[in-house]
């Protein structure tokens, strides 16, 4: 039982990094920019809730809902500050940027909060599940975090195929300046995808820190790294591809804490990437663009 209990743990884990990878492979695929500031926003929704529900005495629901209006408000006030000015910017300066915004998130918590650990409360009332004579338990966050991911990817899914504004966000990453002579307003289409990634981001950290209840403003530093690594590991631009590569990554790296070293785990996850990567380039389910001359 041991073997499934690590294997459903590492599903849990994933699908927080595959929750994560999403709002990375949306504002990737869209607007073509990687957001590193967006590990970041992941902990300021962890410090909303911790605030709404440990020191102001709220339900755990409200708090998250708190904190999924304060990240979508957040995400799309960093794209219009810091990044709609470099629209026309080289990639290197819009990376450049999103550290420097990562950076700034985190010595802003540090300033607010300070940089003593938070014992953060689980926001998921959902009892253990007690499997085989209870040799197996699966607790309410594992069960929690699986069934939020699979839906979250089924309502992204839907959304982007079968409405207007996700109609928009496929033109605007096919062709931007296409899509703007067909009258899409790319500007806000952008800012859509700021805003549905950090309400994710939100979800992500509400799950993250119940599953891990400890609060840091460094806590979304590395699950941000690791969920970039998915959606790459998945093929960055692709939905599924960002679940897929989540899941996978969280499995790795908790069958290597238990069967190899829990020191070793990163590096054995970021040697599997390089892996793959050197075997498929594009990553799993990503698809080779051929640039025109």
């Amino acid at each position: 039982m041991s073997f499934v209990s690590y294997l459903i743990n590492g599903i849990s884990l994933g699908s927080v990094y595959a929750i994560i990878a999403l709002g990375y492979t949306m504002v990737y695929g869209i607007a073509k920019m990687l957001n590193f500031a967006h590990g970041d926003v992941i902990m300021m929704g962890a410090y909303v809730i911790f605030l709404a529900v440990s020191t102001m005495g709220m339900s755990p629901l409200v708090g998250v809902l708190a904190a999924v209006v304060v990240c979508t408000l957040l995400g799309m006030t960093i794209e219009r500050v810091a990044y709609k000015p470099l629209r026309g910017a080289s990639p290197l300066a819009v990376l450049i940027t999103a550290i420097g915004v990562s950076y700034l998130l985190q010595n802003i918590a540090l300033l607010l909060f300070g940089a003593n650990t938070k014992a953060f409360t689980s926001v998921v009332g959902v009892p253990a599940l007690r499997l085989a004579e209870g040799q197996l338990v699966i607790s309410g966050e594992t069960m929690v975090t699986i069934v939020s991911c699979i839906v979250i990817m089924v309502g992204l899914t839907t959304f982007i195929k079968k409405t207007k504004a996700g109609q928009a966000m496929l033109a605007v990453s096919e062709d931007r300046g296409a899509a703007t002579l067909m009258g899409i307003n790319v500007n806000g289409t952008i800012a859509l995808t700021f805003a549905i990634g950090s309400a994710l981001a939100a979800i992500a950290g509400a799950l993250l820190c119940s599953a891990y209840p400890s609060l840091t403003p460094y806590t979304g530093a590395m699950p941000g790294i690791k969920a970039f690594v998915a959606a790459v590991f998945g093929g960055i631009g692709s939905i599924p591809g960002a679940m897929i590569g989540g899941i996978l990554l969280g499995v790795i790296e908790n069958l290597s804490k238990a069967y190899i070293s829990s020191q070793l785990s990163d590096a054995i996850v970021f040697s599997v990437l390089i892996v793959v990567l050197l075997v498929k380039p594009t990553g799993i389910l990503g698809k080779k663009i051929n640039e025109k001359v």
